[in-house]
């Protein structure tokens, strides 16, 4: 048996997504982001990753992580910057300063929602970006990381 450690997998999560399971769940679904930490921390146990997650209504607090994660040579960092996707130029620069590949996720997609939704900093930024199913998203994302 390996004495090997893990390797790690941020995952971030903006504002309001603390509030997953009974914030819009015709919209964002019933799962709260305990639901979804338990199980990406399922999934990655499986893969030989571990799941750092992490969840702030703070911009810089995003920015700090992103920072952290290319300090702790992080695996990748699967992103839900919430709100921060469409308004923050820190958190695009944060992504486009690290060497760490980043994937943008949303529950919903937010090509189908309000204009304001279509254009993602982070997407811009980003590796890739996986959206509009819901939970699954992330799981998605960390399939993607784990073949980095």
């Amino acid at each position: 048996m390996s004495d090997a450690v893990p390797a790690t997998v941020y995952v971030l999560n903006g504002p309001n997504l603390n509030l997953l399971g009974t914030r819009e769940p015709e919209i964002y679904g019933h799962d709260t982001l305990d639901d979804i930490a338990g199980n990406l921390e399922d999934r990655a146990r499986e893969l030989g990753l571990s799941i750092d997650m992490r969840q702030s209504n703070h911009e810089g607090h995003l920015v700090d992580w992103l920072h952290e994660a290319q300090a702790h040579d992080a695996r990748a960092v699967i992103l839900n910057a919430g709100a921060f996707t469409h308004t923050s130029i820190a958190v695009h620069d944060a992504i486009k300063s690290i060497r760490t590949p980043v994937i943008e996720v949303h529950l919903s997609n937010p090509h189908r929602r309000e204009d304001f939704r279509h254009v993602s900093f982070v997407g811009q930024a980003a590796k890739g970006t996986i959206a509009g199913f819901g939970a699954l998203s992330y799981m998605l994302a960390l399939e993607a990381a784990a073949r980095f």
